[in-house]
């Protein structure tokens, strides 16, 4: 039998399987760019090797380029959402704006408005497009509810996690809260029905992620893996803590409060106080539960999370589309705790312009710290979860719980990496209740400034987020937004009502 060259394997699925049709990624008929089902779970018993590298090509939908169909800078896969959320929940700045590419964000326009492609097609896009190759896969092993042998466990293990993910984040972006009966997304879990889908219930669709991320940390529970991209049982379990966290119903933030602590028990460090103004630009930190390892051969540049966010980097950052701490948030930072020192305060003083004031400049960054300096990604990495995210969510969870002393322990867990004198963080123990939660709250905003993790939170809390009056953001100012708005809130896009039957009417 003549052997199967493993890279052409890959690029074979990579374009036949991830690149979809333009006009309609949702299109459920057979394309001339698409692998057919049989022809894939026919190849993988000669070669199981293909599924392998058909999983490896979903997981590039995560951070390639123009996964959002948009074919601009502003498109790069998860990152740039993360840049669209944090600027929706306020706590991301747009401080100077000359290139227009996040405007649209700015103004929440892309959130009111279902014929935007930034935003509401792009995300909607990436994720459906994620869970069609997922879905190709699972078919190809024998669709959801096969027997799992020791031979697919890991494949379909990692595919669920993939699904889990996407429909999480659809559920985040587009569903203003959770309520069993209310429906918006269309569930596709067969690649053989060629049917467009009618709008499922949100029950219905929390239970999928549930399901598949629950099934996910099972599989994975042995896997070892070879790099950080790849999802382990810790990434699927991270993942179904913040669905429960999200869903709330009786009983959830016990299930999230435990999942977070067994992520916890798993020995990653917390981030460190040297790396938390480190450049969070390295996959190997030991905190890093997900993330990719950026090489050159991706040829990213300024289509990239750091050719927006780090003005180290050739950048928008740099140029004039300035991203920034929300200047209320940044003055609720005590001046002794060390992630007051990742934004730029006195530009003047680094011999910067004024333009760059409250700019990340200490927290991410290019190693070689020359401004304006890289053009293309070659040493800066994606950062997708970290174990400080469950220390902070088993607070929240606990103190939703009442369980004020494990909230408080796991808050200082953190703190006390932040601070070099415990009495700054004192004040902690004298906290209960809604104060408690408050505080919770505010700093995991803090810890998790740019990493996409405000608006998560934003929604969990029920919160209303502002921007102040002589604040730092250029738009909206003195204008407030309740977690459930439409401002706070994604569309359907005007393509998917279209093309879409079951879907004739805006969500």
């Amino acid at each position: 039998m003549k052997k199967i060259n493993i890279k052409t394997i890959f690029l074979l699925c990579l374009s036949l399987v991830i690149i979809s049709c333009e006009s309609d990624f949702l299109e459920r008929t057979p394309e001339n760019d698409t692998i057919a089902v049989a022809d894939l779970e026919e190849t993988a018993i000669i070669s199981p090797e293909i599924l392998d590298a058909t999983l490896n090509g979903a997981y590039t939908l995560l951070y390639d380029s123009n996964t959002g169909g948009i074919r601009g800078h502003n498109d790069f896969g998860h990152k740039v959402h993360d840049i669209y959320s944090d600027i929706l929940s306020c706590d991301m700045a747009l401080s100077k704006n000359t290139y227009n590419r996040f405007l649209t964000t700015a103004q929440n326009i892309i959130t009111t408005d279902y014929t935007q492609t930034r935003g509401n097609y792009q995300i909607w896009r990436t994720n459906y497009k994620l869970i069609r190759a997922c879905n190709l896969i699972i078919t190809a092993l024998g669709g959801n509810d096969a027997v799992i042998t020791d031979d697919n466990r890991y494949t379909m293990g990692q595919v669920k996690a993939l699904r889990g993910y996407a429909y999480f984040y659809l559920a985040q972006y587009y569903i203003p809260e959770y309520s069993d009966d209310s429906k918006v997304l269309p569930i596709y879990i067969d690649s053989e029905i060629a049917d467009n889908q009618p709008q499922s219930t949100t029950k219905e669709v929390y239970d999928l992620i549930i399901d598949d991320l629950t099934t996910a940390a099972s599989l994975l529970e042995t896997f070892t893996r070879t790099q950080k991209f790849e999802m382990n049982a810790d990434v699927a379990k991270s993942l179904l803590a913040y669905t429960y966290a999200a869903r709330g119903k009786s009983g959830d933030n016990i299930q999230a409060k435990n999942l977070a602590e067994e992520v916890i028990s798993s020995g990653y460090p917390l981030t460190t106080k040297d790396q938390v103004v480190g450049g969070f630009n390295d996959v190997s930190t030991p905190s890093w539960i997900w993330g990719v390892d950026i090489i050159p051969d991706f040829g990213l540049h300024l289509n990239s999370w750091w050719g927006q966010v780090d003005f180290y980097s050739y950048s928008y950052q740099y140029f004039g589309d300035t991203k920034s701490i929300d200047s209320e948030l940044f003055n609720a930072i005590s001046p002794n705790d060390i992630r007051k020192t990742q934004f730029l305060d006195d530009p003047a003083a680094n011999d910067l312009p004024s333009g760059f004031l409250l700019a990340p400049y200490n927290k991410f960054y290019d190693p070689a710290r020359e401004i304006n300096g890289t053009t293309t990604i070659t040493q800066s990495d994606y950062i997708f979860i970290r174990v400080d995210e469950m220390y902070l969510l088993s607070a929240e969870m606990s103190a939703r719980e009442g369980m004020d002393t494990d909230a408080r322990n796991r808050l200082k867990d953190v703190l006390m990496l932040r601070f070099d004198d415990a009495a700054d963080y004192a004040y902690v123990d004298a906290l209960s209740g809604s104060a408690l939660q408050d505080e919770i709250y505010l700093q995991t905003r803090i810890e998790f400034w740019g990493e996409g993790k405000s608006y998560l939170a934003m929604k969990r809390n029920k919160a209303t987020v502002s921007r102040a009056i002589g604040s730092n953001h250029l738009f909206l100012q003195g204008q407030s937004f309740k977690y459930n708005s439409d401002e706070m809130t994604f569309k359907i896009p005007q393509s998917e009502i279209q093309n879409n039957i079951f879907i004739n009417e805006q969500n």
